[in-house]
C-alpha cells in the first residue's frame, strides 16, 4: 500500500504548496478525515501497522488478497464497524481485533483458520459474522454473548458439534451451519425464537430437533444428511415455514400432520425412499413447488410427477374424496379378491397399471401375485427391496405392456434371458443389488432410456450398454469401473445423463470432452488425478471443454 493512503489525514495536499487562492469550499482536505478504506483484490502479502493513522476508519475491505495475518493495530480503530478480510490465507486473528467496540460486522470467510480468539464474545455490537470456508474444529464459548448477532455463517468447517449456549444470542435470525460433520443439533437450538433461517445441508443428521419455539422460522434446510423419520413433533411448530428442504436423505414416511405447516410454498423430498404421500398434503394453500423425483413411489405414476407441482396436487386432493384405498391401508378382501391374493393391491393394477409387491423382505414373488394381474394391462412393477436372488421369470409375461421395472435393493447377482424380452422397457432400475455384468441380449431393449445401476459390483462398463441408442441416462455409481470408451460414448448421441461416481476410473480419456449430448457428467469420487477437484466443480460443460483441451492434436 503506498505510504501516502496511510498519511492521508496528515499530509498536506500539494495543490496546497502552489499558493494558489481557493475558497474556503475547496478547502476539501480540511473537511474531513478519511472514513472507508477498499484494498480488495490486490496481491497484499502483509497490511502496515501504519493504519492506526486512520483513527476515523468506519469500513475496511481487504478480501480477496494474501494476507496471512492482521496488525495488531487494527485494534485502534475504535470506530470501525465492518471489518472485510476475508479469502485472504489468515491462520489466526489478532487478539486486539477484541478491542473494536464499535465493529457490526465481521467477514472472515475463506481463510485457513482452525480457530478462533476465545475472547470473540467481546465484540458486543456484532450483527454479522461470517466464518464460513475455513477449518474450525470447535466455537468459543464466549460466542453466547454475542447478544445482537444477526447473521451467523458456520459453514464449511469441521465442526462435531454446536454448543448449547448459542441459544443465547437472542437476535438471531439466519444461522448456516451446511457442510460440517454434526451428527445432532442441541435440543436447546429449537428454543431461538427469532431464527428466521436455518442450513443444516450436508451433514450427517440422523433425526431433526423439535422445535417449540422457533415461531418464527421460515426457511429450513436439511438436505444431503441421513435422516430417516420426519415426526409430526418435528414440524407441528412450524407455523411460518414457507420453505422445507429435504432432498437426498433417507425418510421413509411423511406424515399425514405436514398439513399444519399452512404456509408451506416449497417442499423437497427428492432422493428419499417415501413409497406413500398423505393425500392431505394436496390441501396445503401455499405450496408451489414440490420435488419427489427419485422416490419409489407406488401410488404415483412417473407421468404425473412429471407434469408439475399443481397437478400433482389435483391429483392428491381428487384422492382424499375418492373411496378407493387410502394410503396406508391394503385393499378390502372382498368377493372379488381371493384371500391369497389379499396382499395384492387389485385397485393398483386396475387404475394405476402397478404391479406393485415390494419392501416384503421376499426371496420369490408369489405365484398370486402375477395371477392377480389377468388380462390388466401392466405398465410400472415395482418388486424393489426384497431378497430376490433373480429376475422373477414371470416378468416375461407382462412383456407387451410393462415399460417400467424397479428391482432395486435385491440380491440379485445376473440378468436373465426373460428381461431381455421386454421390448417395451423404457426404464430399468438394478441399484443395490450384487451384479458384475449384463448379457449381450440386453441389445433388444431398444426403447430403454433409463437404466440405473450404482451401488452394484461392475468392474467394467457394460460393454452392451454402448449399442442401446435409446439410452438418455446411465446411473452407475458406487461400481468399480476401471475404465470407459470415449468413441462409443461419442455414438450414443441421445445419452444426457453418464453418473461415474465413485468408481476406480484412474484416467479419464480426453476423447471424453467430443461427447457434447452429455449435459450431465458426474465423476467425484474416482481416483483420477486430472481434471482436478476444481475443474469438477465448475459443471460438466466446463469438465467437456477441459477435456477437450487435452485431446493431443
Amino acid at each position: 500500500v503506498p505510504e501516502h493512503v496511510w498519511r492521508i489525514n496528515l499530509d498536506v495536499p500539494e495543490e496546497a504548496q502552489q499558493n494558489l487562492s481557493f475558497g474556503a469550499a475547496d478547502c476539501w482536505w480540511e473537511q474531513t478525515d478519511l472514513t472507508k478504506l477498499i484494498l480488495a483484490s490486490n496481491k497484499l502479502q502483509s497490511l502496515s501497522e501504519d493504519v492506526q493513522l486512520l483513527p476515523a476508519l468506519t469500513m475496511l475491505d481487504v478480501h480477496d488478497n494474501q494476507l496471512t495475518s492482521l496488525p495488531s493495530a487494527l485494534g485502534q480503530l475504535e470506530n470501525l464497524q465492518k471489518l472485510d478480510v476475508s479469502h485472504n490465507k489468515l491462520r489466526s486473528l489478532p487478539e486486539e481485533l477484541l478491542q473494536l467496540p464499535r465493529l457490526r460486522s465481521l467477514l472472515v470467510q475463506h481463510n485457513e483458520l482452525s480457530q478462533l480468539p476465545e475472547g470473540l464474545g467481546q465484540l458486543l455490537a456484532l450483527e454479522e459474522l461470517d466464518v464460513s470456508n475455513n477449518q474450525l474444529t470447535a466455537i468459543p464459548t464466549s460466542f453466547a454473548l454475542l447478544v445482537n448477532l444477526v447473521r451467523l455463517n458456520l459453514a464449511c468447517n469441521q465442526l462435531r458439534e454446536l454448543p448449547a449456549d448459542l441459544t443465547a444470542m437472542k437476535s438471531l435470525r439466519q444461522l448456516d451451519c451446511t457442510k460440517n460433520y454434526l451428527e445432532t443439533v442441541p435440543p436447546k437450538l429449537a428454543t431461538m425464537a427469532s431464527l428466521e433461517q436455518l442450513y443444516l445441508r450436508k451433514n450427517k443428521l440422523r433425526s431433526l430437533p423439535e422445535f417449540p419455539s422457533c415461531k418464527l422460522l421460515k426457511e429450513l434446510h436439511a438436505g444431503e444428511n441421513q435422516i430417516e423419520i420426519l415426526n409430526a413433533e418435528n414440524l407441528k411448530h412450524l407455523s411460518s415455514l414457507c420453505v422445507l428442504e429435504l432432498r437426498d436423505n433417507k425418510i421413509k414416511a411423511v406424515p399425514e400432520e405436514i398439513t399444519v405447516l399452512q404456509k408451506l410454498e416449497r417442499l423437497d423430498l427428492a432422493n428419499n425412499d417415501i413409497s406413500r404421500l398423505p393425500y392431505t398434503l394436496g390441501n396445503l394453500p401455499q405450496l408451489k413447488f414440490l420435488a419427489l423425483e427419485g422416490n419409489p413411489l407406488r401410488t404415483i405414476r412417473r407421468d404425473l410427477l412429471q407434469k408439475g407441482t399443481q397437478e400433482l396436487l389435483k391429483y392428491l386432493r381428487s384422492k382424499i374424496q375418492d373411496d378407493g384405498p387410502g394410503p396406508s391401508e391394503e385393499p378390502p378382501v372382498t368377493a372379488m379378491t381371493l384371500p391369497s391374493q389379499s396382499k395384492v393391491n387389485v385397485h393398483a393394477i386396475t387404475t394405476l397399471k402397478l404391479l406393485e409387491y415390494s419392501d416384503k423382505q421376499a426371496a420369490e414373488i408369489p405365484a398370486a401375485v402375477f395371477d392377480a394381474v389377468g388380462t390388466n394391462p401392466v405398465a410400472t412393477v415395482n418388486f424393489s427391496k426384497n431378497q430376490l436372488r433373480e429376475i422373477p421369470p414371470r416378468l416375461v409375461e407382462l412383456k407387451d405392456s410393462v415399460c417400467d421395472v424397479s428391482l432395486g435393493f435385491n440380491k440379485i447377482s445376473s440378468v436373465s434371458s426373460e428381461l431381455c424380452l421386454l421390448h417395451k422397457l423404457t426404464h430399468l432400475d438394478l441399484r443395490n443389488n450384487v451384479l458384475t455384468a449384463l448379457p449381450e441380449e440386453m441389445e433388444a431393449l431398444k426403447r430403454l432410456h433409463t437404466i440405473n445401476l450404482a451401488f452394484n459390483r461392475f468392474k467394467v462398463f457394460p460393454s452392451v450398454l454402448y449399442h442401446l441408442p435409446a439410452l438418455e441416462t446411465i446411473l452407475l455409481s458406487n461400481n468399480q469401473v476401471g475404465s470407459i470408451d470415449p468413441v462409443q460414448l461419442k455414438g450414443m448421441d441421445k445419452l444426457g445423463t453418464l453418473d461415474l461416481q465413485n468408481n476406480d476410473l484412474l484416467h479419464v480419456p480426453p476423447e471424453l470432452g467430443n461427447c457434447e449430448s452429455l449435459r450431465s457428467l458426474l465423476l467425484e469420487g474416482n481416483p483420477f488425478r486430472t481434471p482436478r477437484a476444481a475443474v469438477l466443480a465448475k459443471g460438466t460443460a466446463a469438465v467437456l471443454e477441459y477435456l477437450r483441451s487435452r485431446i493431443p492434436s
